[in-house]
Order: structure tokens, then C-alpha cells, then sequence
């Protein structure tokens, strides 16, 4: 549901809204036993719970039935899914506070660093898979509703007539790797942080709504007709274009953000259902040149380099593309910008203020 800006200040910190579950495949009888971990992995079929933000479902739904057929194959066990999909932070919060989930593929570290701190992921996950656990990529895209508006530099952004959806920072890990583009679009081309804050609160002057995810984001823009520009994923106005949305779009090539997606299985689950070892191989199978092109022909800018190579036409390169590392990290990160009271809250108020 898309939060009005008007009333944000107070809602959009306590609103958090876990994604439902749906099953892609009927859920196996199940049997009971008293050690499900010695049993479960050794079982005719296996139940498997995937976690993830809006905006992947689509490649998972062509990548898990490659991996049920590949692990039947295999070990003659059948898998079977339940999937939950929603704002990164909302689906953080919805794992901590009891979804059990096998399996996280959320799109920024951080949450899954929040995870861990609660004591369900053991530290160490980064290593526990190839490319520091990371499986995706992508950056941050521009879409205007008018053809000729012809947005290619993020300064062009802060025009007092344009209106600019982009999704929640509270519950949408999309839409702080979009807070973070704009605001190293100032810094990381020798802009203050002084400079930036004020660049980007001009940016949410604009800014009439604000959606949960990602996911929703795109639908109050092509859907709702809101906004005269959308900051999204690349990732998700690729897809857009492939199920025929015709408005276009630019990636700012100069500058940009490397948005890191990264996957982890959560220890404490998979041990309590006896699902370790399904778990971890479907996590390495994310890896392989199969997935990696599913990603990619969704959307997702692949960690394959020979994947990669297949779609060079379809991304972009970016001359200067800078990561959450340039800020400090995910801890610093979150401290610095998104924690209660911290800059995205500063500037909210501001542009609240302004607008009353």
C-alpha cells in the first residue's frame, strides 16, 4: 500500500508488512519424528522456505524448477517451495520475528547482517558461498512517463517541477540503494556531505509518495499513473519493458551504484527441519551458469563473467560505478543514514516541515 508523504513521518517508521507465502508446488505429506534434522535431508521430499524482496519472484520462478528437476535428478529427493516476497526490510523484520525461513536472498547485506545479530545466521556467511555470498547485481535506473523528458544525469532529478517516485527506505532496500546513489552522485564525485543532504532532500521535496518496495513502486508509477519519473532497480524496468511497458528509461552511466544482492541460509532453521544440505546446494546452485542466466534474463546484472559476457548489449557500463564500501559499509551505512533519527529521518522531517 503507498504511504502519503504528508503522513510519513509517523507511520513509515512503524509500518513493516512481511510478503504472504505462496507455494509453487503442492506442500509434501508431512510425517513426524522426534530428530527432524537426522531424517529430513535423507527423506523422499523436503519442504524448502525461500525469503526474498519484491522484485525477484520472477527469476525465481524459472530458477527453482530448474533446481527441483536437477536435485531429483540427482538424489531422487523431491523439493518442494514456499516463497515469501516483499520489502527487504520488511521481509528482515517477518524472518526475525518468526518466518521460518531455509533460505535468504534479500537485496542488501545488512539485512541479512541483521539476521545474524538476532542469532539465527552464524557469522562467516559471506565466505560460506562464491563471490561473498553475493548472487546479483544491478543499478539504479531512471524511467520517465514523458518521451521527450530525457533525464540522464541524476542533477537533472532536483527540477522543483518534476515529481519522483522512488520507494520507502524503512521497509525497501531498493530504495536505499537509491538514497545512496543520489547521495554518492554528490559525494563520490568530490561533493561534500553537506552538499549531498541538501541535493538529495531537494530530491524528496518531490517526492508525493511513498511505496513499501520496489515492486510497489513500479506499480504506483505504470499502474496508478503517479510521478513524472521512477528511480527503480535496472533489474525491474527491464522487466517491465519485457511484459510491454513502452516508457523509456536511462541508466546514468557517468555514476552509478553497484547494488550487491546477497543469499544465506539461516543456520538455526535449516538445523531445527533437517533441511542443511538441500538448503546449502540450492544456494551453490544459484552459482551456476543455469541460474545465472535466469538472473540475468530477468533482469539482474549476473556475477557469471561468462553469463556476463552473453549480455553485454543489454547493460550498460558504467564509467564510475561506486559501492557500499565507499560509504563505510552496511554498519556505518545504516548508523550513519536510516536508523531512527539518522539523515534520511533529518531530511523527512525537513521536507515534511516545507510542505505543511
Amino acid at each position: 500500500m503507498v504511504t502519503s508523504l504528508r503522513f510519513f513521518g509517523v507511520l513509515a517508521i512503524a509500518a513493516l508488512v512481511c510478503g504472504g507465502l505462496s507455494s509453487c508446488s503442492p506442500a509434501p505429506e508431512k510425517t513426524q519424528t522426534e530428530n527432524p534434522q537426522a531424517n529430513t535431508d535423507s527423506k523422499q521430499s523436503a519442504n524448502l522456505t525461500l525469503v526474498s524482496y519484491a522484485v525477484t519472484r520472477n527469476a525465481y520462478e524459472k530458477i527453482i524448477p530448474l533446481f527441483t528437476k536437477q536435485w531429483k535428478e540427482k538424489t531422487g529427493q523431491t523439493v518442494t517451495f514456499k516463497q515469501s516476497y516483499g520489502g527487504s526490510g520488511s521481509q528482515t523484520r517477518a524472518v526475525i520475528d518468526g518466518l521460518e525461513a531455509d533460505v535468504v536472498a534479500l537485496a542488501l547485506s545488512s539485512d541479512v547482517q541483521k539476521i545474524e545479530k538476532a542469532g539465527l545466521i552464524e557469522p562467516g556467511w559471506e565466505k560460506e558461498a562464491p563471490n561473498d555470498s553475493i548472487i546479483t547485481k544491478s543499478v539504479i535506473a531512471i524511467v520517465s512517463r514523458d518521451p521527450a523528458l530525457k533525464i540522464t544525469k541524476w542533477s537533472e532529478l532536483a527540477d522543483k517541477k518534476l515529481k519522483v517516485i522512488t520507494a520507502n527506505p524503512k521497509t525497501s532496500g531498493g530504495a536505499r540503494w537509491n538514497f545512496l546513489g543520489l547521495w554518492g552522485s554528490v559525494t563520490q564525485t568530490g561533493g561534500t556531505p553537506a552538499q549531498a543532504q541538501e541535493f538529495v532532500q531537494k530530491i524528496y521535496q518531490n517526492v508525493p509518495v511513498l511505496p513499501k518496495d520496489a515492486r510497489e513502486a513500479t506499480d504506483a508509477f505504470y499502474k496508478q499513473g503517479q510521478g513524472d519519473v521512477l528511480l527503480n532497480y535496472e533489474n525491474e524496468v527491464i522487466l517491465a519493458k519485457q511484459k510491454g511497458e513502452t516508457l523509456p528509461y536511462s541508466i546514468p552511466t557517468n555514476e552509478n551504484i553497484s547494488i550487491d544482492a546477497p543469499v544465506a541460509v539461516v543456520d538455526s532453521n535449516v538445523d531445527k527441519n533437517g533441511t542443511r544440505k538441500v538448503a546449502e546446494a540450492f544456494v551453490q546452485f544459484l552459482y551456476t551458469p543455469e541460474a545465472q542466466k535466469a538472473f540475468a534474463e530477468s533482469g539482474f546484472r549476473p556475477v557469471d563473467e561468462t553469463v556476463a559476457k552473453e549480455f553485454t548489449s543489454q547493460y550498460p557500463v558504467i564509467k564510475k560505478l561506486f559501492t557500499v564500501n565507499d560509504f563505510g559499509g552496511w554498519k556505518k551505512v545504516q548508523t550513519e543514514f536510516f536508523d531512527d533519527g539518522a539523515i534520511f529521518d533529518q531530511i523527512l522531517t525537513k521536507v515534511g516541515k516545507s510542505k505543511g
